[in-house]
């Protein structure tokens, strides 16, 4: 007698389940740490430029000086779109101006790949799939910031290749070189978000470059998969917090109707770690550099609402996560809320491409099973 192999059960929403193996990073979420390779990635946010991570992930190494400005002059030169892209992007911005730059960004990317001519990673060497990865990460801050531009009735600022990648996409955001703090808090608030073990969109990109598909659908699935609200649609919502309390008097009965209401306290608790987010740590000391009164009430709606969270969920670790003091810092550099997340994203290209090239290396497509659980089959189909 034969028996159909039971598969076997897993938590839902694949919570813990090892994949795969992988060389790019990882999150420790008890010991609030996670790194870039071997390195502390906040570490390297407090001293390292975008480009020299950027390096990283691709290269495996951090560069050398000359390497450095090699790459970085390399990536500046690819900034440009192709003029079938640029000449699509009023169109883009029109019909994407309701959900924002993150949905236009799809099909720019999916134009993008096309005129460029990219084929399928299962095709071509490693070195042509970096070619690519470099040519879409390069791009889709231009992109970005172009459909967030004409989506305000503004023209599109071309890049400049003689500014670092960071100062560049803020001189392409508002049509005004960026000062210095300004360009630090949000390199460094770029670094931090690079990449951060297999969150649904890294695993999305890998899945899609498991069948071969070319780097430009892979990036695009990425996308797709970070729009969710439940993914990287937060930084913007955690600051809309912060404008519905208004005043500290305001925070306790707030806070209190909306945990006893049972609704999520957007820019607090996190699915992996148990202890403080060490991005949010990083970039409430840049928010504090700042300072102003947008960050002294932040910190003390910090403070209130973990006492009240630890009052109302014992036992329960609750702390800021990374959009909490996102929200804060972007919103002091200048950038609008709107570009939240697409600022998010824009870093984000660079671990979901390295996460592709490591994906490409394995021929084995990504392929689970699911328990059926519905009518028991077969039955017979009823006469029209």
């Amino acid at each position: 007698m034969t028996t159909t192999p039971v598969a076997p059960a897993v938590p839902r929403g694949l919570a813990g389940v090892v994949v795969t193996d992988t060389a790019l990073g990882d999150v420790r979420g008890r010991e609030g740490f996670y790194h870039y390779r071997q390195y502390s990635a906040i570490e390297l946010a407090q001293t390292r430029s975008f480009e020299d991570v950027w390096y990283l992930m691709f290269h495996g190494e951090l560069p050398d000086r000359t390497e450095a400005a090699d790459f970085a002059a390399r990536t500046a030169s690819l900034r440009t779109l192709p003029a079938d892209v640029t000449g699509a992007l009023p169109a883009i911005a029109r019909a994407s101006a309701v959900p924002g730059p993150l949905a236009g960004l799809r099909t720019a990317l999916s134009l993008l790949g096309a005129s460029a001519g990219f084929r399928p990673v299962y095709d071509i060497d490693a070195g042509r799939r970096r070619e690519d990865a470099l040519a879409v990460c390069a791009a889709a801050p231009t992109i970005l910031t172009a459909l967030h531009r004409l989506g305000q009735g503004l023209e599109p600022v071309a890049p400049r290749a003689d500014l670092p990648h960071a100062a560049n996409y803020l001189y392409m955001l508002t049509g005004s070189e960026p000062g210095p703090e300004q360009v630090r808090a949000i390199e460094q608030y770029l670094v931090s978000t690079v990449d951060h073990g297999f969150n649904a969109s890294t695993f999305t990109a890998r899945v899609v470059a498991s069948t071969g598909a070319d780097l430009a659908a892979c990036l695009v699935a990425a996308v797709g998969a970070l729009s969710g609200p439940l993914h990287g649609g937060a930084p913007s919502r955690a600051l809309d917090t912060l404008d519905a309390i208004g005043t500290p008097d305001r925070i306790d009965g707030w806070i209190r109707e909306q945990v006893l209401s049972g609704h999520r306290i957007m820019g607090f608790g996190h699915p992996v770690y148990r202890t403080e987010d060490p991005r949010s740590r990083m970039l409430k000391s840049i928010a504090q550099g700042f300072g102003g009164p947008l960050v002294d009430f932040a910190v003390e709606v910090e403070a209130q609402v973990e006492a009240i969270l630890a009052e109302l969920k014992p036992g329960r670790e609750l702390h800021t996560n990374v959009e909490f003091y996102a929200g804060v810092v972007m919103e002091l550099c200048g950038l609008p809320r709107a570009m939240f997340t697409p600022t998010f994203c824009a870093a984000r290209m660079i671990g979901w491409s390295a996460n592709i090239l490591e994906q490409a290396e394995d021929s084995k497509i990504i392929r689970p099973a699911a328990r059926y659980v519905g009518a028991t089959p077969p039955q017979p189909v009823p006469a029209p």
